[in-house]
């Protein structure tokens, strides 16, 4: 490995551990059917709920495939394998719904 690569290397490992520390990532995340909505429970400890239907990928999900949310790209995203519908924390967070950008 050159010197320069040893470099990228070691700033590309600074910077990841400077987005773990500072960017939302989800520690859990479930469908509350009685609520009627997705209960996301970050690592800070903070919990973020919110309704489906806000969502595009998942308007028309229903409460069975909503239950199959899994916890992604260490806690970076959601998503929905049967649904085939992933959505990012950030973008949830940033209250774009989950929007893809066109």
């Amino acid at each position: 490995m050159t010197p320069s690569n040893t470099v990228d290397i070691r700033a590309a490992i600074a910077r990841g551990r400077i987005a773990r520390a500072n960017e939302p990532r989800a520690a859990s995340a479930c469908f509350d059917a009685q609520s009627g909505r997705i209960t996301i429970e970050l690592e800070n400890g903070c919990v973020f709920a919110f309704p489906p239907g806000l969502v595009q990928d998942l308007v028309t999900a229903t409460p069975a495939q909503l239950a199959q949310v899994q916890v992604i790209g260490n806690g970076y995203g959601l998503h929905w394998e049967a649904l085939d519908a992933d959505i990012a924390i950030a973008s949830l967070l940033a209250t774009n719904n989950g929007q893809r950008s066109v």
